[in-house]
């Protein structure tokens, strides 16, 4: 191969192609392909520098010219609304930990007879130990007039459904630590198909409760827990605390039929620790009342002081009927809303609540 340099008037000249040399024509071919892809790769290696170096003096005009004032006053402000959505995310966390807890529990006692009496009692303790320490910590928790439920014999007690129940879990934990007595509780059908929660609800006695299971479970002499407003309460009531039964009296038929006693409860600012979102509220109502699954967004979790009142038992009278004593334990409820909160509620206000004076019994 021979190299040539090329001369005019001007004086050296290179080539455009192969940097100060010349081929012979018959040597031409065989390196323009080489030559070609020597400068292509080339070229792309510096674009692609060319990319990268743009990328890193962009980002870097960005992070110079940002305004860190700003941003730490946009945490600020949508810290609250964030954690707002996080809190009840935080409640199904403890629902699901129970179930593991109780799935370990399980595998730790594979030796012992699963039909032996007891069995589950560790376990149904150490749960409602947990739950009473995070209502203490965190609600100041208090029941007032525990003693109106009985240590014995039938009971139903009915109660108004916050956005989450989770006093009616706290009223559980102290029937199990200080009655030793462990409540039947009625869940909406949707419960049972929340995938890892069957554990948990068969342990903590959680059943669809047709009226005939419950006439059964109340005839053992156990005592029953249910809402009759249930998830469309939960859902569409407010802080002006509407009861929102639409006539049921299923749990009035059980009370009569088993001639157990109906207990009303409330619970002062349940509907100020967890709310629903007003934004949309007929939106998803018609979309509830199409796939019956709540799906209106939850938010709080506030440190709202939550007390739980006990009312006076609605003793059997076989003179009424299922309709009529429905309508009055609602109106037992009703009366409790009004005397014990203060409407509409006010998120403010609980948590000036929680850090008040302990309530003191009149």
């Amino acid at each position: 191969m021979h190299f040539v340099t090329m001369e005019n008037s001007t004086g050296w000249q290179t080539s455009p192609l192969f940097s100060d040399y010349y081929l012979e024509p018959e040597e031409r071919n065989v390196c323009i392909n080489w030559t070609l892809h020597g400068n292509l790769q080339l070229q792309y290696e510096v674009t692609m520098k060319e990319i990268i170096l743009d990328c890193i003096l962009r980002l870097h005009d960005i992070i110079y010219n940002l305004d860190f004032d700003l941003i730490k006053w946009l945490i600020w402000l949508f810290t609250p609304i964030i954690v707002m959505f996080v809190l009840p995310v935080v409640i199904v966390v403890f629902l699901y930990g129970c179930a593991v807890f109780c799935h370990i529990y399980k595998s730790r006692h594979r030796l012992v007879d699963a039909y032996s009496r007891g069995f589950w009692d560790g376990a149904r303790d150490s749960i409602s130990t947990f739950w009473e320490a995070q209502a203490s910590i965190w609600h100041g928790y208090e029941i007032i007039g525990l003693e109106k439920i009985p240590d014995e014999g039938p009971a139903v007690l009915i109660y108004y459904h916050g956005a989450i129940p989770i006093d009616a879990y706290y009223v559980i934990a102290k029937l199990v630590l200080y009655k030793r007595r462990m409540p039947h509780c009625i869940g909406d059908k949707f419960l049972f198909k929340v995938p890892g929660l069957k554990l948990l609800l068969q342990v903590v006695c959680v059943t669809p409760g047709s009226v005939e299971e419950c006439v059964k479970v109340l005839k053992n002499d156990n005592i029953i827990i249910l809402s009759p407003g249930g998830v469309r309460e939960a859902q569409f009531s407010d802080e002006y605390y509407e009861i929102m039964w639409n006539n049921r009296c299923g749990f009035a038929k059980c009370a009569i039929e088993a001639k157990a006693p109906i207990i009303p409860l409330f619970t002062q600012n349940c509907r100020e620790a967890f709310r629903t979102l007003s934004i949309g509220r007929r939106f998803f109502q018609k979309v509830y009342e199409k796939i019956r699954f709540p799906c209106a967004p939850i938010y709080g979790g506030f440190p709202v002081k939550m007390r739980t009142f006990v009312g006076d038992p609605i003793q059997y009278d076989p003179n009424l009927t299922p309709q009529q004593l429905a309508k009055k334990a609602e109106a037992a409820l009703k009366e409790m809303i009004a005397t014990h909160q203060k409407i509409p509620g006010n998120v403010f206000r609980a948590l000036t609540e929680r850090f008040s004076f302990k309530w003191k019994k009149q």
